[in-house]
């Protein structure tokens, strides 16, 4: 071959070369492959648990079944949840923390170090004895037995001792046990080591942690009763992986995952979601909510790994479909009525906003329409909401009667429509002249029309609730999709679109 052509054969296949590296680094993950803020594969990158030492045995497993399914490796430090929890506050490092009990994710929350927070399962306290009780420890007296010697976890460091100590403060006994307390072990695990080794008589210890102890067993004291703790798994606020940290918690709490392995460990387990690599949430929500939910599902969507299947109709519409048998996971209704009608699919609604009634008239108000009574001004063109397929329209034929103008007003309606935002777009087209709307509607439309409160008429404000049905086999995640739409940055985007808020933040509800 010529020089020529050897250069011309070298330059192909170097061409090639390139545009096949390329490809591979162009290519799209994978859907078990996700990657973190460096480009670095997540598979690559293990992530960092902090774990409470009475967790360890259960989370063994499940860190193994999840190793096994997804080849994604999660790393577990296990101590006391305090110092578990005063180490991240420390070092600003780590994506997952499970504490024995809740109310260390509560004080991460207060120092802004807890994001999302699972709940996985509970645990009681007890009192923890050789196999056979050989020291006959059947009641609260038989602790403060000189002859018994009896351990306990130290309240300032493990979740057990905490929670030991603030229960029998209560009721004036914790002061005595105290006194009668040989020694204080860093860990819950290490007290029931006392008592394996024949080091102590008694150890005040949770139930779960015995498991794996099959010479002990335990004694349950009614004064002890009020110990339980409920674990859960959070998401540390400055994780650079929120979504692969999400996707492990969410595996964690699945009642066919976690669940299972936590309920093999004795732990007390109910509830939780099924599992599935990406869930799909539907959720079911008033036209008049979209604006002002739209970009907090989007976000939601992208820091879980979800999917959000978002049906917007009118309230009538939607009940419609949820009483022929079409039910979604939550329901977010543009007034309480709507919710009222399906009682058996959301029993617990909770009322987070509230919208009012307005009359849209065009800019300026050439027609010098001041109330509802001026709707009834002979040859002017109205718009309502329709009665029967929105919240809107049935809030609407209440305001009349309650300003005793529908029959008056009805004469001059020549249009029904299922949401507000075609009444506003009809409009802005000049085929109206004036429309009862939400105030909602009218946001982003000042520029054209002007929006005339209704003075006077209580019946002229909608409630929204939000329910999650029962029925869900996602209803954790539609819950924490809830507490996104709390959040402050949501409830800023309420109040752009002309909504008023009714749900106290947590801060406010604790004052």
């Amino acid at each position: 071959m010529s020089r020529i052509g050897l250069v011309l054969l070298g330059s192909l296949l170097a061409l090639t070369l390139m545009f096949m590296m390329l490809g591979r680094s162009t290519r799209p993950p994978s859907s078990s492959e996700t990657f973190n803020e460096s480009g670095e594969a997540a598979s690559q990158s293990p992530l960092m648990l902090f774990c409470a030492a009475s967790n360890r045995a259960v989370m063994e497993k499940v860190v193994a079944d999840y190793a096994a399914q997804f080849g994604r490796q999660v790393d577990v430090q296990y101590g006391p949840s305090q110092t578990l929890l005063s180490q991240m506050e420390v070092s600003q490092v780590g994506d997952l923390y499970l504490p024995a009990d809740d109310s260390y994710l509560e004080m991460g929350r207060e120092k802004e170090l807890v994001a999302e927070i699972l709940p996985i399962a509970m645990m009681q306290g007890v009192i923890a004895v050789k196999k056979g009780n050989p020291k006959s420890i059947n009641q609260f007296a038989d602790l403060l037995n000189k002859e018994v010697r009896l351990v306990q976890a130290e309240p300032e460091a493990a979740a057990i001792g905490k929670v030991t100590r603030r229960v029998l403060k209560e009721v004036g006994k914790w002061e005595s046990l105290h006194q009668a307390t040989t020694a204080y072990r860093t860990t819950v695990t290490e007290a029931a080591n006392d008592v394996l080794v024949g080091a102590a008589d008694a150890a005040i210890v949770y139930d779960a942690v015995l498991h794996t102890y099959p010479d002990l067993e335990f004694v349950e004291l009614p004064e002890l009763e009020p110990t339980s703790s409920q674990i859960s798994i959070g998401i540390i606020q400055s994780t650079k992986r929120p979504s692969q940290s999400l996707h492990f918690a969410r595996f964690l709490s699945a009642s066919d995952r976690g669940l299972q392995r936590y309920k093999e460990f004795g732990f007390r387990v109910s509830g939780g979601d099924r599992w599935s690599d990406v869930p799909e949430i539907k959720l079911f929500a008033g036209s008049m909510l979209r604006p002002a939910i739209e970009e907090t599902i989007r976000g939601f969507e992208q820091r879980e790994g979800v999917v959000i299947d978002t049906v917007y109709n009118g309230c009538g519409i939607l009940v419609a479909q949820m009483k022929s048998g079409l039910v979604p996971d939550a329901y977010f209704a543009c007034d309480k009525e709507f919710m009222e009608q399906v009682p058996e699919l959301f029993p617990d609604p909770i009322d987070l906003s509230q919208n009012e009634l307005v009359i849209a008239v065009q800019k300026g108000n050439p027609h010098q329409i001041a109330s509802l009574r001026d709707l009834t001004k002979e040859g002017l063109r109205v718009g309502i909401g329709h009665e029967k397929q929105c919240a809107m329209g049935w809030l609407t034929q209440n305001t009349f009667r309650e300003g005793g103008v529908q029959q008056e007003v009805m004469e001059n309606v020549t249009v029904q429509s299922p949401t507000g935002d075609m009444l506003v777009n009809q409009m802005r087209s000049g085929s109206l002249d004036a429309a009862v709307v939400y105030l909602s509607n009218t946001a982003g439309s000042g520029e054209f029309l002007d929006a005339v409160r209704i003075q006077g008429l209580e019946c002229s404000i909608a409630v929204q609730p939000y329910g999650v049905s029962p029925r869900s086999e996602n209803g954790q995640t539609a819950s924490r999709l809830f507490e996104q739409i709390c959040t402050a940055e949501s409830r800023e985007n309420f109040a752009a679109e002309g909504f008023g808020w009714l749900m106290p933040s947590e801060a406010e509800a604790n004052d």
